[in-house]
């Protein structure tokens, strides 16, 4: 059952992709053979008994595809249209083993070394400090715990976003959106303690897939 947001979740900037939540969840995979395999590497982690969480979910697809793998999944969006579409999708494919709430990372709280997945998909540039969202995700791992990220590094392509995202920010017709390298998000997993264990880029200018190991 899906769960509403509260308290300071309230006041967070979710307007955007309410907007597109619909269109979104009407749009094809832009890569799907790309997104299979990442469904395959993620899956040869997971086991029956695993507790995850995924944030900015979406709407609730990956989740969804990964729920008959674990014991549960608590998944999270900052968008309560997106979150409704989600858990309409659960709903009528009989899930039952999937948790949706309106939350953001930064709100979110789970017990320190608790979970032992972490998926965070096409999130980490929409974040205003990836770092600590890293060290966040580190702390509420298990020892050996993974977390599977697939990111835009769009400073190995267009620098120049730097300019532009502010702007588009500014004018509600973007999200925020961070520009960053490959390099420095491997620098921010291993610098919060993780271990990189299996990284893949389908081509250039694609999103980086990375599973990272909690040491």
């Amino acid at each position: 059952m899906a769960r509403p947001r509260q308290g300071a979740v309230m006041n967070r900037p979710s307007k955007f992709w309410d907007k597109i939540a619909v269109r979104y969840s009407k749009r094809p995979v832009a890569d799907e053979a790309a997104y299979q395999k990442k469904l395959q590497v993620t899956r040869d982690y997971l086991r029956p008994d695993m507790a995850v969480m995924e944030f900015g979910c979406g709407t609730g697809s990956t989740a969804i595809a990964h729920a008959p793998y674990v014991k549960h999944i608590h998944a999270i969006d900052i968008s309560a249209n997106m979150i409704e579409i989600a858990q309409s999708k659960a709903d009528a494919g009989g899930v039952q083993n999937v948790t949706f709430e309106q939350s953001d990372i930064d709100e979110f709280n789970a017990p320190e070394e608790t979970l032992d997945v972490v998926l965070g998909l096409s999130i980490l540039h929409l974040v205003e400090s990836k770092e600590e969202v890293i060290s966040k995700v580190h702390r509420m791992l298990k020892p050996g715990g993974i977390f599977v990220s697939s990111t835009a590094c769009i400073a190995d392509t267009m620098k120049f976003f730097k300019v532009i995202a502010p702007i588009g920010k500014f004018s509600g017709l973007m999200p925020l959106v961070k520009v960053f390298t490959a390099k420095e998000l491997e620098d921010s997993l291993t610098a919060a303690g993780f271990h990189i264990d299996y990284q893949w880029q389908p081509g250039k200018g694609k999103a980086m897939f990375i599973v990272a190991k909690k040491a």
